[in-house]
């Protein structure tokens, strides 16, 4: 297969896959972060990777963010909500994180493939990417592992931002502002 046909195959697997979300999950998501004192966000290897990106979104949106497992990273307390990016759902270090969150009255939110994992039954928001788990020997995607989750996974996230742009009737130049200058 070409180079082309292999971004033309990525580029189908990720629109079916992206239009397979439920939008009033994303709506409950964008809620929940305005509503948020503080988000954390975390995901393991590459998902951890998106979530990274998304919590440099909402930095420059101006929301208060942080990547749990920083040194900069505080506790997490009643009022937070704690964002967890997840393909299994099942992740122990994340269930675990999603856990403690929950026990200090946090709210949990994850976004994974398996709605009914450990990590969805603890989060009182899911959003559901229709995707195959990293696991999974056939599936929707000939893309090894986790990759389309995790691509899916970053632009629903990019989604987000726009929702959330739109509600706070923020510009991207407003944003800029926030970008880092120390260079």
């Amino acid at each position: 297969m070409s180079t082309l046909q292999s971004v033309s195959s990525i580029l189908q697997e990720l629109e079916r896959t992206l239009q397979g979300i439920q939008p009033n999950e994303i709506d409950e998501l964008a809620h929940q972060i305005l509503t948020a004192e503080t988000i954390f966000v975390a995901g393991a290897g590459r998902s951890g990777l998106m979530m990274r990106a998304f919590a440099m979104r909402l930095m420059h949106m101006g929301l208060r963010v942080y990547v749990v497992g920083e040194t900069i990273t505080p506790g997490i307390t009643q009022g937070d909500l704690l964002l967890v990016g997840s393909g299994s759902g099942e992740t122990k270090s994340l269930t675990a994180m999603a856990s403690k969150a929950k026990s200090t009255g946090a709210s949990v939110a994850a976004i994974t493939i398996v709605s009914e994992s450990t990590l969805g039954t603890l989060s009182s928001t899911v959003v559901r990417i229709p995707a195959s788990t990293k696991e999974s020997t056939s599936g929707s995607s000939r893309q090894p592992m986790g990759s389309l989750f995790e691509q899916a996974l970053l632009l629903l996230l990019d989604t987000v931002v726009l929702s959330l742009m739109e509600i706070k009737e923020l510009q991207g130049a407003t944003m800029f502002k926030n970008h880092a200058n120390l260079e």
